[in-house]
């Protein structure tokens, strides 16, 4: 049984990551309804918090059928993280988890996310603080390090555990690498297989199937895969892993009209979350991704991602059913 710290996650659980613009309530939704352990919030900004901005505050909506979910923040100062793990109190999270991860330009050149890898005492610092700030259990996603001769994992996971983390996500790659190459779970390994490392270690990156998870697990001895895209378009791969890691068999595949029935549901919980005509905006990169690959797509495509007036969606995704009823 793997925890964090008082909240059971089930044994090799299944965490959806933090993606900006996609894991908002609707998905999060969709990827629980198929068995996702723990999900987190789309990453917010402390400075965006502490200065009421709507975006932030409105990214602090979590919902008790979502449970265990976490609010994952990013900033580069202690002060303004503590301040926006306090207001992100508020929302009752089940984790407080701390981007040290995101490689954005935007993010990293102001030392947040994955920039605050060339300043290790500051990243402990933050850890520290919000640590002793809150009663919420803390955790933090990072990644090996800054470029190839900086992959200093092992010591960060250690010197975060020694302040108090209660779990620690390493995507496999480094800052400078963005999300070019196959990422390295050799270290992801060492870290769990690190004799000082008592809490959960979960592995992220380039984990598209129920093999890759299996092997994942089987070699690195990690406690949890975290999959981040290759959930869009996607979030019943939470199921199809399930499925393969327990009883070695695969999922049924899903035909279309599933899916699109599927996508029904996601649409409208998008329209109860965010209302018109954002709801409708939010869906169409959605849209886009659970129907890739579908051959002669492109008019319905067009009409799909251009249609402000439901009807007409809930009729195009119809005609899109009945279309290509035998995939």
């Amino acid at each position: 049984m793997v925890k964090i710290n008082h909240i059971e996650l089930g044994e090799r659980p299944l965490l959806l990551a933090p993606m900006e613009d996609i894991t908002d309530p609707s998905f999060r939704y969709m990827c629980k309804s198929f068995g996702a352990s723990l999900m987190y919030s789309e990453f917010i900004s402390a400075d965006g918090l502490i200065r009421n901005g709507e975006k932030s505050v409105k990214k602090l909506n979590i919902y008790d059928h979502e449970r265990p979910v976490g609010i994952q923040l990013y900033g580069h100062t202690p002060e303004s993280m503590v301040e926006a793990t306090r207001i992100a109190e508020h929302a009752h999270p089940d984790i407080i988890d701390i981007n040290f991860g995101c490689p954005v330009r935007r993010i990293a050149a102001s030392g947040a996310g994955a920039g605050i890898l060339t300043n290790l005492p500051l990243m402990i610092k933050i850890t520290d603080t919000i640590v002793k700030t809150t009663n919420v259990p803390v955790t933090v996603k990072t990644r090996l390090g800054w470029d190839e001769k900086n992959k200093n994992i092992i010591e960060i996971a250690e010197k975060l555990q020694d302040v108090g983390i209660k779990a620690i996500t390493i995507h496999g790659r480094t800052k400078t690498q963005l999300f070019k190459g196959p990422a390295d779970w050799t270290l992801i390994g060492k870290v769990k297989n690190n004799p000082r490392i008592k809490i959960p270690v979960f592995g992220n990156g380039d984990i598209s199937g129920p093999e890759g998870a299996k092997h994942a697990f089987d070699r690195y001895g990690i406690d949890g895969i975290m999959i981040g895209r290759a959930t869009i378009g996607r979030p019943w791969i939470f199921r199809e892993i399930r499925e393969y890691l327990d009883t070695g068999n695969y999922m049924k595949p899903l035909t279309l009209p599933e899916k699109v029935d599927l996508i029904k549901e996601h649409f409208e919980k998008s329209l109860e979350a965010k209302g018109e005509p954002k709801g409708i905006y939010e869906m169409r990169r959605h849209f886009s991704n659970y129907f890739k690959g579908l051959p002669d797509f492109k008019n319905l495509r067009i009409k799909l991602l251009t249609s402000l007036d439901i009807a007409e969606i809930y009729n195009l995704l119809d005609l899109i059913s009945e279309k290509y009823c035998y995939y």
